[in-house]
């Protein structure tokens, strides 16, 4: 009679456990991919042939607020979590205007949906009027909720060469985030790296396996984290970092003997990236200790 009873306790411990797991969805809306916990938007996987670039809009908090800045005037091609590189083969494919170079979606498909996390695969072209495409990208994109407090997006991509490719020295490159202006050091914020350097004076440049953008606004604190994966290339690479709440891995602004960077046809660049959306600050959502997890992952 223990046994039972004992047995009947695992499994509700059990059932409650599951029925406490949010469930994340991912679905097609117009051009976009909306990605929900137990109907709750976390962000939308934005992908209009009229865009740049694909990115995500908005990147909401377990607070339900969005924790990253869609443009202004100053930085039109800051669009809240996103990945381009400019000067590639003379082609721009990061700032304003089609023309200059686009990032195309070709396909998106989801892959796995209404369980602890949802995963697409989305195809893509880097094409410009006049010219041969560059580079052909594969991503997937993984969404889930690791607790009550943090939302997880992994982020992989892997770049195929098909032909030559030159990237010439830029701060426009690669991963990068742009944090809503509550949240920025200008306002207040903080951003920090693996180190404990702080602001743009003490990150701009430095070499850091993560980085941590958080900020205080409506009596909460919050922020977002993007976290390198030591099997990249150029891991890890130095960051571009600025008061007004932009921070990026990139690799391109400081390139080995201050060359550009050569790609032969056929070669291929993988990466990845894992952004963690938190309440409270870096130490409160534990980053060093879920960089080192994601790193043995």
């Amino acid at each position: 009679m223990k046994k039972f009873i004992l047995l009947c306790l695992v499994l509700i411990s059990t059932i409650s456990l599951a029925s406490a797991q949010p469930k994340v969805t991912a679905e097609k809306v117009g051009d976009k991919i909306e990605f929900r916990a137990n109907g709750n938007l976390i962000t939308s996987y934005i992908i209009s042939e009229y865009e740049k670039y694909p990115f995500f809009f908005p990147v909401n908090g377990p607070s339900k607020a969005n924790v990253t800045s869609m443009r202004n005037s100053l930085y039109p091609h800051h669009s809240s979590l996103f990945f381009g590189c400019d000067k590639v083969n003379g082609g721009n494919y990061w700032q304003e205007g089609l023309e200059r170079g686009q990032i195309v979606s070709l396909r998106a498909d989801i892959l796995e949906t209404g369980g602890e996390k949802a995963i697409v695969e989305n195809e893509c072209i880097w094409k410009r009027p006049g010219a041969d495409a560059p580079i052909k990208d594969k991503r997937k994109i993984s969404v889930s909720v690791p607790s009550s407090e943090k939302y997880q997006i992994d982020f992989e991509i892997s770049m195929e060469m098909l032909m030559d490719v030159t990237i010439e020295k830029t701060n426009h490159s690669l991963f990068s985030g742009r944090m809503d202006m509550d949240l920025a050091v200008v306002n207040g914020g903080t951003v920090i790296n693996a180190r404990g350097e702080i602001s743009e004076d003490g990150t701009f440049g430095k070499r850091s396996p993560w980085m941590d953008y958080h900020g205080e606004r409506m009596g909460k604190t919050e922020g977002m984290a993007i976290l390198q994966h030591p099997s990249n290339d150029w891991y890890p690479a130095p960051w571009f970092t600025r008061d007004y709440g932009f921070f990026s891995p990139t690799p391109m602004y400081w390139p080995e003997n201050d060359k550009n960077i050569i790609l032969k046809k056929g070669e291929q660049i993988n990466l990845r990236y894992r952004v963690i959306v938190h309440t409270g600050d870096h130490e409160e959502a534990k980053i060093a200790q879920e960089f080192v997890k994601y790193s043995n992952e």
